[in-house]
């Protein structure tokens, strides 16, 4: 075999090694995400806790059930833009609710209003009773990449991002936000539709994975075809 050939055999065993230990990681990453689903359902299912216990941690904050008793501040309230509900655009409205003997607010996603434009609506109008007693799940704020804040929309934000959003609030906030549940199907007509705690899918790990191990498969039967030629 000539130094060319031997070099090449040698650069297409690297590249399907590569592609194998490549594929082998992303399996690791969906027995993960397996794992995590599996402890954020058994979370989700379990009794909730006053809102005084949830952990500091957020990551162990995620999806439990809490109490929360407070008091709402509609004057301050934000919505989620975007947001559809049965093929229909709309908002979340995200309103703080002031906890006794506490300056930290929570921020509560109370549910999902229809707007044509997917930005706006009249808020006041979907205001509940100030004084609220409600149990809800832990949702953790979000980091990503692009203008969080609307440019068309007083108070409106595209996600959860805990740094942009604290700057609209004339209080510090907690580092997770709640989310009420209640009726999501059929609310009274003066209560917004409640988020169900959305479902946990495996991401895209498994089909990443398949990827992979086609791209070593082309390298090593491309090395056969090539050897067999020669």
């Amino acid at each position: 075999m000539k130094p060319r050939d031997i070099v090449f055999v040698a650069i297409g065993v690297i590249v399907a090694a590569t592609c194998v230990r490549l594929g082998i990681w992303q399996l690791d990453r969906l027995s993960e995400r397996r794992a995590l689903n599996d402890q954020l359902r058994a979370r989700a299912g379990t009794a909730s806790i006053d809102f005084a216990d949830v952990p500091r941690d957020t990551g162990e904050a995620q999806y439990r059930r809490v109490r929360i008793t407070g008091t709402y501040d509609f004057e301050n309230e934000i919505v989620l833009t975007s947001r559809s509900r049965r093929g229909s655009p709309g908002v979340n409205i995200i309103t703080p609710v002031r906890i006794p003997g506490r300056d930290t607010a929570v921020l509560v996603n109370r549910g999902w209003i229809y707007a044509p434009d997917g930005m706006s609506a009249d808020l006041p109008q979907w205001r509940e009773p100030e004084a609220m007693s409600a149990e809800t799940y832990v949702r953790n704020f979000q980091v990503r990449e692009g203008p969080v804040k609307s440019t068309s929309a007083p108070r409106a934000y595209r996600w959860m991002d805990r740094t942009t959003i604290s700057q609209d609030f004339p209080y510090p906030i907690a580092p997770y936000y709640l989310v009420l549940i209640g009726e999501s199907e059929n609310p009274p007509a003066e209560i917004p539709p409640r988020v169900p705690v959305p479902a946990l899918d495996e991401g895209p790990h498994r089909s990443y994975a398949f990827q992979w191990f086609s791209f070593a498969t082309i390298s090593i039967i491309g090395m056969a075809l090539y050897l067999r030629r020669k």
